[in-house]
């Protein structure tokens, strides 16, 4: 019986060798061959001359007049020509290198041809021939394919595809939806993506389409957050809530009211029986790391440990020295663990945190090292988790021995709600949304070059006042010599221009990292008031001091980076500046300007970027998670995304309830069931 799961060498026509071509495109089964959409159809309906432009692709219908002649020019090259009566007007026709179609062309026939128009030369420089138009097709699909498979034979291969499967191809949603919808069959949508019947049928079947991706995926997350629900391994963080509420008083200001929210969401969470999953989206300075104070607290309440994993040792130095005077009053064995460490001073560490003598723990990447072992790890927090992959986060998460431990995931990058849903759709998701009290907004000025004399006085103002300020280096591709190399020019000039009166500081990636510890604390210290840095400071540097931030060349950075970037400012109680420095060549690139300078809103940044720059780039591609659909589009299909989501939520119960009632998507979902469970 045909399954589409069947090998493509299934499909009449494909043997190894074509297999292998294929497999060039992904294609290995049947399914993955019907499921090879086009990427654009091209109009082949009948035109008549009249309404052609010059250089305009068309299909042409006409009789043969002349008798195809074929010239050669070379062993390779050639050139065939006839004639065809279009109307009352006669059209030269002319292919190059295919002198095989002469056989295709008879006198008096009706022919139809598809090609571009030369309008000057009244001339049709042909592409194809039709027998009949195009299959009575109007439109026809344009494939990506690969050297050695044509776009006539892949279609061959779908069409025998279609012929043979298309009624295996498996309706998975529920009818009651479709209906709901309007939407056709999915067999019927793969027929009409590839061979449309008309123009209609070919957006329903890019509608169905879409909506039945997303409603998978949507259903499948839901899924998997049963099942984990379901599992009940997680640690569960019973913790005293009198005492919790003690430490919560000994915190020297208040928490927002968004602060003591999210607090009470994850602290719901960690008393379940089962595994935590939450991400706290907070923007620049608005209290991520306080709420992780308390959740980690909370664990140490209720006999567990906690770890903290941060990206550079410079973020992991200071959250220790931060947790440690939060800390500073309770019983609580806090240590620091980075490459840095000393070997006497790890090896006790390991030991401690091997018998429970150590409580939290905050460090680099160097907490998923094999030999890193817990007593009874209960939450683990992983702050700027983009800047981490996926593996190094499980391999953390991995860590626990008798419970999986509870998993807070922290951003500075908000995520705007459209990838959100998909990227972060297995998750809980928090946000912290207001800035702490007393947190002036940043104020931000895009400039010219040639302005530069002002944004010199604007410096000279804050340091005449006692305040620090960043200067940042441009961002110059992927070369961090290159960037190092610009960064030793810039100092020097601005050592020459202030240093005579105030101490220029350095920072780059191409620097030790005994030397860009020291650079920076010198600038945490007030040594050093003028820091000429790369992009190494993006993440969680805190000097409340620093009020000035100069970014040179500003649009070369995406939105969201210039963000992070300008959030170094604006911690302390002093009203804070960035200065943008471009002189922008693209209209993107002054939109990216404008669009910094009026807003300091990160989560209507990160959904700007995510329109101007398209997910690939806003991520990353390799550490993005961003699925990869067919067809669909998280950004361009928002709003069936947002449907299907809801359409997901509402049906899983009933499917948990009457899974007999739906036995395509059963099946399916237990396939899920069965990777998950690996």
């Amino acid at each position: 019986m045909p399954n589409v799961m069947d090998s493509v060498t299934a499909v009449k026509g494909v043997g190894h060798k074509k297999a292998e071509l294929l497999a060039k495109l992904g294609i290995h089964t049947v399914a993955d061959l019907l499921t090879h959409f086009p990427f654009r159809y091209e109009d082949v309906s009948i035109k008549s001359l009249d309404e052609l432009e010059d250089g305009q692709k068309a299909t042409i219908a006409g009789q043969v007049v002349t008798q195809p002649v074929v010239q050669y020019y070379g062993r390779k090259r050639n050139r065939l020509s006839f004639r065809l009566r279009v109307d009352q007007a006669v059209l030269s026709v002319v292919f190059f290198n295919q002198p095989y179609l002469k056989k295709k062309i008879h006198m008096e026939e009706e022919l139809v041809v598809y090609g571009r128009y030369d309008m000057g030369k009244g001339q049709l420089n042909g592409f194809k021939i039709f027998n009949q138009q195009a299959d009575d097709n109007d439109v026809e699909a344009i494939y990506h394919v690969t050297q050695g498979l044509s776009q006539k034979t892949l279609m061959t291969y779908i069409a025998n595809a279609l012929a043979t499967y298309q009624l295996a191809i498996p309706e998975r949603l529920p009818y009651d939806l479709r209906a709901k919808y309007h939407l056709i069959s999915h067999s019927d949508a793969i027929k009409n993506m590839h061979f449309p019947e008309s123009e209609e049928k070919g957006v329903e079947a890019r509608r169905q389409i879409k909506y039945e991706e997303f409603f998978l995926y949507a259903l499948r997350l839901q899924w998997q957050n049963h099942l984990r629900r379901q599992v009940g391994n997680g640690a569960p963080i019973i913790y005293d809530n009198q005492q919790l509420k003690q430490f919560i008083e000994t915190i020297p200001f208040e928490l927002t009211k968004g602060q003591k929210q999210v607090v009470n969401e994850i602290c719901a969470d960690l008393r379940q029986d089962y595994q935590m999953n939450r991400l706290l989206q907070g923007d620049v300075g608005s209290g991520k790391t306080v709420v992780a104070l308390i959740a980690l607290m909370a664990t140490y309440l209720a006999g567990f440990q906690g770890a903290l994993m941060v990206p550079t040792e410079i973020l992991a130095e200071q959250h220790f020295a931060s947790l440690s005077e939060f800390f500073a009053d309770t019983s609580i064995n806090l240590a620091l663990l980075t490459g840095s460490t000393a070997t006497k001073q790890r090896r006790q560490i390991l030991a401690d945190l091997k018998n429970g003598d150590c409580h939290i723990v905050i460090g680099t990447h160097a907490l998923i090292q094999a030999d890193v072992a817990f007593d009874n790890l209960g939450l683990v927090v992983v702050d700027e988790q983009h800047r981490f992959g996926v593996k190094q986060r499980q391999q953390l998460a991995a860590k626990g021995e008798h419970y999986a431990p509870n998993i807070l995931y922290m951003t500075a990058t908000p995520i705007p709600r459209t990838l959100e849903i998909t990227i972060m759709g297995d998750m809980e998701v928090s946000k912290l949304q207001e800035m702490p009290n007393g947190r002036l907004p940043i104020k931000t000025a895009w400039m010219r070059k040639n302005q530069q004399a002002m944004i010199d006085e604007l410096l000279r103002e804050q340091l005449a006042s006692g305040r620090q300020a960043y200067v940042i280096c441009p961002l110059i591709g992927e070369s961090e010599a290159l960037e190092a190399q610009n960064a030793e020019y810039i100092y020097q000039e601005y050592l020459e221009k202030y240093g005579h009166e105030y101490h220029v500081g350095i920072l780059h990636g191409k620097m030790s990292n005994e030397d860009k510890d020291a650079a920076m604390n010198q600038f945490k210290d007030n040594e050093t008031q003028i820091l000429v840095s790369t992009t190494v400071i993006e993440v969680g540097v805190n000097v409340p001091n620093a009020t000035f931030m100069i970014i040179l060349d500003a649009d070369r950075f995406g939105l969201a980076q210039l963000h992070q970037l300008r959030g170094r400012v604006g911690r302390g109680e002093h009203q804070s500046y960035c200065v943008l420095v471009a002189d922008p060549k693209t209209d993107n690139g002054r939109e990216r300007m404008r669009i910094m300078a009026s807003s300091t809103d990160g989560f209507y940044l990160s959904q700007q970027d995510l329109v101007l720059r398209g997910a690939g780039d806003y991520f990353g591609t390799k550490q993005s998670g961003l699925p990869e659909f067919k067809l669909a589009d998280p950004i361009a299909d928002q709003v069936i995304l947002e449907t299907a989501r809801q359409d997901a939520q509402q049906f899983l119960p009933i499917l948990l309830d009457h899974a007999d009632d739906y036995p395509q998507l059963s099946s399916w979902l237990a396939t899920m069931r069965a990777d998950f469970s690996a």
